[in-house]
């Protein structure tokens, strides 16, 4: 059985979705339905998964603006027509003329979390067109127009972005630019009120009329820098027209047989690998039992203690020995099956807001790409007039301690919760994509999705839909110091809820749906090309095809 399409038998938890989305042609699922719709517009008009990712992403940067944009980052593993899966990280470095003693004036024991300082070089626009140049059928101006006519036409605020506005009302309050778009009148929009973003729409068509150069060296580029100097910022057009995407191989491992690929540094993927290589050495086919949640939080605090001591950009990244089956079975030896550590270190080793989405076509090209401004609407700033929200990677991403591995300094990339997978059949055929936002969040709920299928026999939509766990905190600078909780949906169990806290977790019970995520994963039979598209009923969003 191709891993994802499950059983169809009935899962000991209640379903919000009946059932998956199978379709044949194509398939596209991102956690709001516009964006879904803008993808599958391109798809109908003959766009492969490529041309349809980049669509749906452009979309989902106009209606879903606190959880991703322009001003944000990008990571993605794919696979073109079957292929043995590659991967791009599209991150961001700090600005090259500030400071460590800038940060920490500003910020004191932490990165100053939002605002001109907190920013990175934004990646999506460079690897958007890289993706299209490279395996696309259509160019950036055709597969942007369902987010040019969503900018300038405006749409129709959902739920839950009106839920987000009136969250950060007071942020996005502290900057002219986006206060004038999303606090029109001075107040909360509520949900129904038409959200325009003409500025954004053009520079969309500015970008397709004249390229990247335009984001990154050109008159957008000069337009953004003028305004986030005007704020302090100490970003100059030479930081913008240095960037460059970085295409590498994926990290892998194998689990029970099949392929994981994961995204690689800077992205924090290696740690589901690692925690994946802990977790192949128990019994995990009962995922909502006491002794498998236990097991599986107690694998995430060893695979997260590993990066925040090893992994940074220009650290040593020691990424063969973390990810090597030697020193999984080091580390799985030290879970202690009665009783939740508090106390956890590094092996020895020898030497936040985002959205996802997923896009699949008949041809078998699978893309799974997760994009970001870092928190909601990251650093709070839409840069002038060029409708662009700035994302906050450097103040949410960096640690101010001077022995740490990712430690702030200026030029330098922080390391990022982001990450996307794909799962390849023991004959490497790309069979399963899937992610989720959630900042430390992800890496978890990912987790729990692969085991759902591959141990549990879970098809996608009851992989996505089973009460979720999420042990804090993750990796965070911020929160990292506060004593861990395990956050349950209050559709585990009373009794596996008992059992856990009687084995020393801290449980705190959230609502049936209130565990937080977007997952999206569709799978693929690479013998019949048949898809199966599942999308996370915690969120606005859906999975359509043909």
């Amino acid at each position: 059985m191709v891993a994802g399409f499950g059983s169809n038998k009935t899962a000991d938890f209640a379903r919000r979705r009946a059932f998956p989305f199978y379709g044949e042609q194509g398939m596209v699922a991102a956690a709001h339905p516009l964006a879904v719709e803008a993808g599958l517009e391109i798809l109908h008009r003959g766009g492969n998964a490529f041309d349809v990712a980049v669509a749906t992403g452009l979309a989902a940067a106009v209606v879903i603006p606190e959880m991703c944009g322009l001003g944000g980052e990008l990571f993605a593993v794919y696979s073109v027509g079957g292929q043995r899966p590659l991967a791009i990280q599209a991150s961001g470095r700090s600005a090259r003329g500030a400071s460590y003693e800038l940060m920490a004036e500003i910020g004191g024991d932490h990165m100053p979390y939002a605002g001109p300082h907190s920013i990175a070089v934004p990646g999506m626009v460079d690897a958007y067109f890289h993706l299209l140049e490279r395996h696309g059928t259509m160019s950036f101006a055709e597969v942007a127009e369902p987010a040019i006519d969503l900018a300038r036409n405006g749409y129709s605020l959902q739920p839950q972005g009106a839920l987000a506005i009136a969250a950060n009302a007071s942020l996005l309050a502290q900057d002219p630019a986006a206060a004038a778009i999303f606090l029109v009148h001075g107040t909360n929009p509520t949900p129904g009120s038409r959200i325009v973003q003409s500025d954004l729409a053009n520079t969309l068509e500015m970008l397709g009329r004249d390229g990247p150069e335009a984001f990154y060296s050109g008159d957008i580029a000069a337009r953004m820098v003028d305004y986030l100097q005007s704020l302090g910022s100490k970003f100059e057009i030479a930081d913008f027209a240095a960037y460059e995407s970085d295409f590498s191989q994926p990290y892998h491992t194998t689990y029970r047989g099949q392929t994981i690929y994961q995204t690689a540094l800077p992205s924090q993927g290696i740690m589901m690998l690692e925690a994946l290589n802990i977790l192949e050495h128990h019994d995990l086919a009962a995922p909502q039992s006491a002794d498998t949640i236990h097991t599986m939080v107690e694998a995430k605090k060893l695979a997260y203690a590993d990066r925040l001591a090893y992994l940074g950009d220009g650290a040593a990244n020691p990424i063969d020995l973390m990810l090597s089956k030697e020193f999984a079975r080091q580390r799985a030896s030290e879970i202690d099956a009665t009783r939740a550590r508090d106390d956890i270190s590094a092996g020895q080793l020898h030497l936040g807001d985002t959205t996802y989405l997923c896009a699949v076509d008949a041809s078998g090209n699978m893309v799974s790409l997760i994009q970001s401004v870092s928190a909601a609407f990251g650093a709070g700033i839409v840069a002038g007039d060029t409708g662009v929200v700035m994302n906050n990677r450097a103040g949410r991403g960096f640690s101010l301690d001077p022995t740490h591995p990712n430690v702030y300094a200026p030029g330098k990339k922080s390391m990022h919760t982001l990450n996307a997978w794909l799962v390849s059949d023991e004959e490497d055929r790309p069979i399963m994509i899937g992610g989720t936002p959630g900042g430390d969040g992800q890496l978890q709920w990912n987790i729990q999705a692969i085991v759902g299928v591959i141990d549990a026999g879970y098809d996608v939509q009851q992989a996505i839909e089973q009460p979720r766990w999420t042990s804090w905190p993750g990796t965070d600078p911020s929160t990292i110091a506060n004593p861990f909780e395990l956050r349950l949906e209050d559709r585990v169990p009373l009794a596996v809820r008992d059992e856990l806290a009687a084995r020393g977790h801290r449980v705190v019970i959230q609502p049936s749906w209130g565990g937080g995520g977007a997952m999206q994963i569709i799978a693929r039979d690479p013998e019949s090309g048949l898809l199966i598209g599942g999308s996370d009923a915690r969120v606005e969003g859906t999975v359509l095809g043909r």
